[in-house]
């Protein structure tokens, strides 16, 4: 007897264009208030970065949860391996190649630092292009799947709230170590305290396999909870980075409340998630149907290609337009469609899916 065909699920596509789009949109948000040597330019610029940014951060732990959603179960890890790295690693690393190659035609660094830049890959980077650090950070968690999925597959309920309490807490951490600087077993020799095997963005991919095995099914609730995770998560993310602005002279200080391990971005993006995963479109053959999913599969060469994109975008708009409230919209919009398009077109090359995943 032949199994039924499988309906897709536009609302994980849908999550992964729009993180797509976030990505492109906090980037461009940087532009407004990082100044030189990570210095701060407190500005109303800057203050516009603090009400647009918030929700845009939850893209990088949407797009881990969407991952993970669809890691389980590793049952040939060989395989699995193969698999997921051929994918992400190699055009990964050419792209790391580019950058290094396009940071010398612009002259930005000698021929000795573009080699040292390839040469350095296997260590960290290409080039200094800040948003590839997503991809060392996800390979790891493919390393780590074949450990944890038969936990994932055979875990009770229970079991897996557990282990998110327990994360939950550990989300607190970053804003306990502005009361103390050390907690529950923290010193200079000891960097694996008390609830180090429970943080990092692994709690991401167990809250994404905990929401399908037991809240994947629409409720009502699920936009209720939402919607309340979503407002008081943006509300402390865009309190702190305001607040911040005035006192804080560097990103690494202002920038406490965009952390991807803080309580606060994890509860906006269980709610992003909750409120668009069952999203239904009535007809797959519908123009926006196929646009969706085939923006959502070449959401990772999008990724890797932004910011040569946005970049430029920037130095078009940036001396046509006064505030940062519109250009950072059109900026991330600008760059999105561009680069969407941009990567459509490598699709048709032979191979390219080492180009574009």
């Amino acid at each position: 007897m032949t199994k039924p065909a499988t309906s897709r699920n536009y609302g994980l596509d849908m999550i992964r264009v729009i993180s797509c789009y976030m990505v492109i949109q906090a980037h461009a948000g940087e532009f407004f208030f990082i100044g030189n040597g990570g210095k701060i330019t407190n500005t109303a610029d800057a203050y516009w970065v603090g009400w647009y940014n918030p929700v845009c951060i939850t893209s990088v732990p949407l797009f881990v949860m969407i991952s993970g959603f669809f890691l389980f179960p590793v049952t040939n890890i060989p395989a699995f391996l193969k698999k997921r790295f051929s994918r992400i690693l190699i055009p990964f690393v050419l792209w790391c190649i580019f950058y290094a190659l396009y940071y010398y035609a612009k002259g930005y660094v000698d021929l000795k630092t573009t080699l040292t830049n390839i040469a350095n890959i296997p260590v960290n980077y290409g080039a200094e292009v800040g948003h590839l650090w997503f991809v060392y950070m996800l390979l790891g968690i493919y390393l780590f799947a074949p450990v944890l999925s038969p936990w994932i597959e055979s875990a009770n309920r229970r079991s897996m709230e557990y282990y998110l309490v327990l994360w939950a807490v550990s989300l607190c951490i970053p804003y306990i170590h502005l009361l103390t600087p050390g907690l529950w077993g923290e010193t200079f020799w000891n960097r694996t305290p008390m609830l180090y095997y429970f943080s990092g963005f692994l709690g991401y991919v167990v809250l994404a396999n905990y929401i399908k095995r037991f809240h994947m099914a629409p409720k009502r609730w699920n936009y209720i909870v939402g919607t309340i995770l979503l407002v008081a998560g943006y509300a402390i993310t865009t309190a702190g980075f305001i607040s911040r602005l005035q006192t804080e002279q560097y990103i690494n200080k202002l920038a406490l409340t965009w952390g991807f391990e803080t309580i606060n971005i994890a509860m906006m993006t269980t709610g992003a998630f909750l409120m668009l995963k069952n999203i239904q479109i009535t007809n797959p053959d519908s123009p926006f149907a196929k646009l969706l999913i085939d923006i959502a599969a070449k959401s990772y060469g999008i990724y890797l290609a932004h910011i040569l994109i946005l970049n430029a975008v920037h130095s078009v708009l940036n001396p046509r337009l006064n505030s940062a409230a519109v250009k950072i919209p059109l900026m991330g919009i600008c760059a999105f469609v561009i680069t969407f398009l941009a990567v459509k077109a490598l699709s048709y090359f032979p191979k390219s899916k080492w180009i574009v995943g």
